[in-house]
C-alpha cells in the first residue's frame, strides 16, 4: 500500500511543466518585457486569456493520449482516411515542428547564454558551447523522468527569478489589477497577438500527448492530467505575468525605452541593484536552457509519432532528430548566422499546423469509437471550437504578418 501511495504521488505532475519549460523561453520573455514596457499593464488580460486558451487545449491532447491510445503526431498519421490528406499532415508536421524547432533551437541557447553571460564575466560563446552540452548530456541519458525532473527544476528557478525580481520592483497593485479589464490601446494588436502566440506554441502540442501518453494510460489518470495543467500553465502564467508587471513598472512607469528582453536585465541593474540584474539574468538563463531542451525533444516527438516510428525499438530515429535540430542551434549560435529562409519557410508553415492539428483532435475526440467514456460533450465541442478559430487567426496572424514590411 505505501508503495502504490509513493507511485501515485511521483505521477501527480510531469508533462504541463514540459509545456510550460517550452513557451516561456527567450521569446517569450521579451514579448512580455516589450509589452510592459510599451503599454504599462493593460495587455495583463491577454496572458490570462491565453494560459486559459492553453490548459484546454492541452487537455484536449491529454485526452487524445488516454482516450485513443496515440499521441497528436500518431493521430496525424493513423486517422486520415485518403493518403493525400495523410502525407499532406507528415509533410506538414516535419516542416513546421521538426524545421521550426531547428531554425529557431539557436535563439534558445542563446538566450540561455545571454542570461548567464549577465551575471558571470565568461564571453556569450563559452555559455552557448555549455549549454549545448548540458542539452546534450540531458538528451542522451534517454529518461524520460530524467528530462522531466531538470526541466521542472529549471520552471522553479524561473519562478523565483521572475517573482523576486517583481517583488524588488515592488510595482502598483492597483494599476496591475486594471490590467486585467480587457483594452486595445493604438498599435497594441501585433503585441496582443504576439502574447498569444509565445504562449500557445504549436509544438507543445505535440509534446503534451507524446508526454502524456509515456506518463499516463489510463482513463482514470485524466485527473491528474487536469491537475498538472491548472498548476504548470497557471505557473506559467504568473511567470509571464511578472515580466510584464516588471518591465511596466521599470520601464513604463518611468518613460524609459526598452529593446530587447536582455537589455531589461542590464537596466535594472541601476535601477534597482545587482540583485535584480541577477535573478532576472537566472530567470533568462531558465527560460533559454528549458526551450533548448523542450525543442529538440518535441521534434523528435513529433518526426518518428507522424513518420510511424517507434522510439523504443527505433531509438536511433528520435536520437537523429533531436541531434539535429540541437546541432544546428548550436552551429547557428557559434557562427552567428541568420538562415532568414529557413525561418520564413518555418512560420508559414506553423501559421498551417496550428489550426490542422487542432481541428484533427476535436474530429478524434468526437469519434465515440476511439475515444469511448473520453469523447468530447457539447461544451467541449464548444469551447473547442472557438479555440480553433482562435488558432486559425493566429495562424494566419503568423503567415501575414512575414508579407507585412516593417
Amino acid at each position: 500500500m505505501a508503495s502504490r501511495k509513493k507511485k501515485n504521488r511521483k505521477g501527480l505532475f510531469g508533462p504541463g511543466f514540459l509545456v510550460t519549460a517550452a513557451f516561456i523561453g527567450p521569446g517569450t520573455v521579451t514579448t512580455c518585457s516589450l509589452a510592459g514596457a510599451q503599454f504599462g499593464y493593460t495587455l495583463l488580460y491577454t496572458l490570462l486569456f491565453a494560459i486559459l486558451a492553453t490548459i484546454l487545449l492541452k487537455e484536449m491532447t491529454g485526452r487524445l493520449s488516454l482516450g485513443s491510445g496515440h499521441d497528436l503526431a500518431q493521430a496525424l498519421r493513423e486517422f486520415p482516411q485518403h493518403n493525400f490528406t495523410r502525407w499532406f499532415f507528415i509533410i506538414l508536421t516535419i516542416s513546421s515542428i521538426t524545421l521550426g524547432c531547428a531554425a529557431y533551437e539557436a535563439g534558445n541557447i542563446v538566450g540561455g547564454a545571454l542570461g548567464l553571460k549577465m551575471i558571470t564575466p565568461l564571453p556569450q560563446k563559452i555559455w552557448v558551447i555549455i549549454i549545448s552540452l548540458a542539452a546534450f548530456w540531458i538528451l542522451s541519458r534517454k529518461k524520460y523522468q530524467l528530462i522531466e525532473t531538470i526541466l521542472i527544476s529549471l520552471v522553479f528557478i524561473m519562478s523565483i527569478s521572475f517573482i523576486l525580481t517583481l517583488v524588488l520592483i515592488k510595482p502598483n497593485f492597483n494599476h496591475i489589477w486594471r490590467g486585467y479589464w480587457p483594452s486595445i490601446p493604438e498599435g497594441s494588436l501585433p503585441i496582443i497577438l504576439a502574447l498569444i502566440g509565445t504562449t500557445i506554441v504549436p509544438y507543445n502540442l505535440f509534446l503534451h500527448s507524446a508526454a502524456v501518453r509515456k506518463k499516463w494510460s489510463s482513463p482514470a489518470d485524466l485527473s491528474r492530467v487536469k491537475r498538472d495543467l491548472i498548476v504548470s500553465i497557471g505557473l506559467g502564467g504568473l511567470i509571464s505575468s511578472a515580466i510584464v508587471i516588471t518591465s511596466a513598472a521599470a520601464f513604463f512607469d518611468r518613460g524609459l525605452p526598452l529593446e530587447s528582453g536582455a537589455q531589461m536585465a542590464w537596466q535594472l541593474k541601476p535601477l534597482f541593484g545587482s540583485f535584480a540584474q541577477i535573478m532576472f539574468g537566472l530567470g533568462f538563463f531558465a527560460a533559454g536552457m528549458t526551450s533548448a531542451i523542450t525543442a529538440p525533444y518535441a521534434a523528435a516527438f513529433a518526426s518518428t509519432g507522424v513518420l510511424g516510428l517507434d522510439p523504443v525499438k527505433k531509438p536511433g530515429s528520435f536520437k537523429a532528430v533531436w541531434m539535429i535540430v540541437l546541432g544546428t542551434g548550436l552551429i547557428v549560435s557559434l557562427f552567428n548566422l541568420e538562415p532568414i529562409g529557413v525561418i520564413v519557410f518555418a512560420q508559414m508553415a506553423n501559421g498551417l499546423i496550428l489550426p490542422v492539428a487542432t481541428i484533427t483532435l476535436l474530429v478524434v475526440l468526437n469519434q465515440a469509437r476511439y475515444m469511448k467514456s473520453l469523447k468530447n460533450n457539447l461544451f467541449q465541442n464548444i469551447v473547442g471550437g472557438l479555440i480553433a478559430l482562435l488558432v486559425t487567426i493566429l495562424g494566419l496572424w503568423n503567415i501575414i504578418r512575414l508579407f507585412i514590411k516593417k
